[in-house]
């Protein structure tokens, strides 16, 4: 087995650079196929060609310029050390969770990664519009600060694909006044006419 690995060693190491990185991904992506542990995504994290990668348009979370200032200075000096969360849609990658990453990847420090970004991939089972949304919220709820309105937006899509406020609360981490606040300020506040609300609850 040693000589095998040795031999396949050498054989990737003697490829061009670019073919070598998706010699590297298969061969990862064969080795993830048969962990005990492949049901957590960061099993396999793969090195996908940045164009392929691209931001979702719903993400809450925002990030000041010297806090992306001080991202770009910790990948520069640290290296990548948390991959991008995304979705592949068949028609290219989608991000779930790492917009901010991807973006200091794409557009700051591309030759170090050689025009790659690393991804791992959300489970199948969280692949529906609904369940990619409140993976991006479960993701980065507790961190960086959050457009009210984006989030008012994402209550209502949430809302309108079926799900119940007590599923809201679950995944997105919010009590029933904050859900019942924004789903108030979508304009859907007729339908919580006879209910009562704290008045302690403001947005961040």
């Amino acid at each position: 087995m040693i000589e095998g690995l040795k031999e396949m060693v050498e054989r990737v190491s003697a490829l061009p650079e670019q073919e070598r990185i998706d010699a590297l991904n298969e061969i990862r992506r064969a080795l993830h196929n048969v962990s005990p542990l492949r049901h957590h995504p960061v099993d396999f994290v793969e090195w996908v060609r940045a164009e392929e990668v691209r931001g979702n348009d719903y993400n809450p979370n925002s990030v000041a310029p010297p806090e992306m200032k001080l991202l770009e200075h910790s990948i520069r000096s640290n290296g990548y050390t948390m991959p991008i969360v995304a979705h592949d849609t068949g028609e290219g990658r989608v991000v779930i969770d790492g917009f901010h990453r991807h973006r200091v990847g794409k557009e700051r420090v591309s030759e170090s990664i050689l025009g790659r970004l690393p991804l791992t991939q959300i489970r199948a089972d969280r692949s529906d519009d609904a369940a990619r949304i409140a993976a991006t919220i479960e993701h980065n709820r507790a961190r960086g600060e959050h457009s009210v309105a984006k989030m008012r937006e994402i209550v209502r899509l949430l809302y309108q694909a079926g799900w119940r406020d007590e599923k809201i609360q679950e995944e997105l981490g919010m009590d029933a006044d904050e859900v019942l606040r924004y789903k108030q300020m979508t304009g859907l506040a007729s339908l919580f006419a006879d209910r009562e609300f704290s008045e302690a609850w403001e947005p961040e």
